[in-house]
């Protein structure tokens, strides 16, 4: 039996708490084999990100071509893509290769407030590589930068969610993790609105969430899951890597991805 494949395109983080090396712990975790496309480099900790060097967009285009023409990929997630030149050479491969079982997280700004997206790439970002997009995983500042409004509510999430919508992916998924409450998620198929509600945990350790998340949901689907069985699979698995997260470093420490894997996490 062939094992499912995930590649993720992302930033690398130096800290090891978020980008490529959270999706390859998620997907690990959930039995998928991970492959990368890195994008950037960050020399980044538990307190913020401290220098990048974006890689050249050919040769991003050359890390998915290869991955892709050899080993195969099931579902592809990507992450921090900096700049609007590797956009459209992420977008023209997704185009080239058929891959159709992908997750935009959409990064824009790192969890200690570092950008990670230039302004001038979020409209590639709209007209490119959504239109692609089986899911697209905005937090609240992610899907105002994407509708153009402000999104702080259950009506304004559903609003924000019906025009990301619109911009093309099948899936919007605008995550209330930055809601006062309970954090509550937002699932919109083009026709009806699913709530996944979480719990909120009294933790500042929950570096690299979106990115584990977004990789919970392209592993789900590489393993053959519908989105809306991913999504709701991927945010239980979310639950319990913030739950455990870890005490490292002396800022924001990272979600544990690997946490369910261990006795009694659940």
């Amino acid at each position: 039996m062939s094992i499912p494949r995930a590649l993720t395109i992302a930033g690398s983080d130096s800290g090891g708490g978020a980008g490529i090396q959270a999706d390859l712990k998620t997907f690990s975790a959930l039995g998928v084999f991970g492959m990368t496309a890195i994008t950037a480099l960050t020399a980044q900790n538990t307190t913020g990100v401290y220098g990048v060097v974006e890689l050249d967009p050919s040769f991003v285009a050359r890390q998915i071509d290869v991955v892709v023409d050899d080993i195969g990929v099931d579902a592809v997630k990507t992450g921090m893509l900096a700049n609007a030149a590797i956009v459209e050479a992420v977008a023209e491969r997704v185009q080239a290769h058929k891959l159709e079982k992908l997750v935009v997280d959409p990064v824009m700004v790192s969890k200690s407030g570092s950008p990670l997206l230039q302004p001038s790439a979020v409209d590639a970002v709209k007209s490119r590589l959504l239109p692609l997009a089986l899911v697209v995983t905005p937090n609240l500042h992610e899907a105002a930068a994407l509708s153009g409004f402000g999104v702080a509510d259950a009506a304004t999430m559903e609003a924000a969610a019906r025009a990301i919508h619109a911009l093309g992916p099948r899936y919007v998924v605008v995550k209330g993790g930055h809601l006062e409450g309970d954090p509550c998620d937002l699932l919109y198929d083009g026709h009806s609105f699913h709530r996944l509600r979480g719990e909120r945990f009294d933790t500042p350790h929950t570096h690299g969430t979106g990115c584990v998340f977004a990789s919970a949901i392209a592993a789900n689907l590489a393993k053959g899951a519908d989105v809306p069985e991913a999504v709701s699979a991927a945010k239980q698995f979310i639950t319990i890597a913030i739950r455990h997260g870890l005490a490292l470093g002396h800022g924001h420490g990272p979600a544990d991805p690997m946490a369910h894997l261990k006795a009694g996490a659940h």
